[in-house]
């Protein structure tokens, strides 16, 4: 209990007593060019998209696997009556 209460009265007191001043400024490293926008965006598309094809993918999977194992009763129950008839 301790612990937690100087872990939180420490992070409280940091974020009281930092300036400004002490913050790194991030853009001054960060080069943008005309395909930084275009990256981002492809990169949040193939996020967006990938669990519709994902979906697609696994639908399309599983069905064929139904038929195949439907197929396949089908014909072991073909079988079975031609031996019992």
């Amino acid at each position: 209990m301790s612990t937690r209460l100087t872990s939180t009265l420490l992070a409280i007191w940091v974020m009281a007593f930092s300036h400004a001043a002490l913050a790194a400024d991030s853009y001054r490293y960060f080069h943008v060019t005309i395909d930084t926008p275009w990256a981002i965006f492809i990169f949040l598309l193939l996020i967006i998209l990938f669990p519709f094809v994902l979906s697609a993918v696994l639908y399309w999977y599983f069905t064929f696997k139904k038929h195949k194992e439907e197929d396949k009763n089908k014909v072991e129950t073909e079988t079975s009556v031609e031996k019992h008839q």
